[in-house]
């Protein structure tokens, strides 16, 4: 299985450390965000790990290299002066993550969940983790209903920022910037969006003050 780490992104709540620091390398209890996750994808056997970069995204590639370090191989996709969004950033980087369901997760996630624990139904479009609501997401994001992700109905869930994708989700998609959204509401309405609701330790690392709950 192939990966990606989802790393452009401006982090503005969390400014002003994010000025000079990409949010992908603030460090939690002393390693990088993004750290935790290239260990964990390469032991769960993941080989090829794309990601993307846009604000400060030179000192990503500086501080990771070229991922041997992890056994792993790290291909940078650069975006440039402004990120692609979620959906733009993976469709940009379609041609490097193979024609196998892959794993795309969010950079600035803090996480225990276990990615060997993922697998896709094989009529799915995509497969996303989902977790009880946070505080800052009260209503959530979708509904969970017998594994299947419903735009409406309870429980109301949110995404926690990993899934499994095919590249078929973004067939007839543009090259350019666009939301990731709109894509899965398309697999809802197809009835080909799975889910599985994780209730373990999961942070969305959005603000100084998540970041400090976490140290």
């Amino acid at each position: 299985m192939r990966a990606m780490l989802l790393a452009a992104g401006r982090g503005e709540r969390l400014r002003p450390l994010t000025d000079r620091v990409p949010k992908p390398l603030l460090t939690v209890r002393g390693k990088p965000l993004i750290v935790y996750h290239l260990e964990k994808l390469a032991g769960v056997g993941v080989q090829q790990v794309v990601i993307n970069l846009s604000w400060l995204g030179e000192q990503i590639r500086a501080a990771l290299g070229d991922g041997s370090r992890w056994g792993l191989r790290i291909i940078y996709s650069d975006e440039g002066a402004e990120a692609l969004e979620t959906g733009g950033g993976i469709q940009r980087a379609l041609s490097w993550l193979g024609g196998e369901p892959f794993l795309v997760v969010n950079a600035d996630v803090f996480t225990a969940f276990d990615f060997a624990a993922l697998a896709i139904d094989p009529q799915a479009l995509a497969h996303l983790v989902l977790v009880p609501n946070p505080e800052h997401v009260p209503h959530g994001d979708f509904a969970l209903i017998d594994g299947r992700v419903r735009e409406s109905g309870m429980p109301r869930v949110t995404y926690s920022g990993i899934g499994l994708f095919r590249a078929e989700l973004f067939e007839g998609c543009t090259a350019g910037r666009f939301p990731l959204r709109p894509l899965l509401q398309r697999a809802i309405a197809l009835d080909r969006l799975r889910g599985q609701l994780y209730g373990g330790s999961w942070s969305d690392v959005g603000t100084a003050e998540r970041l400090a709950a976490l140290q």
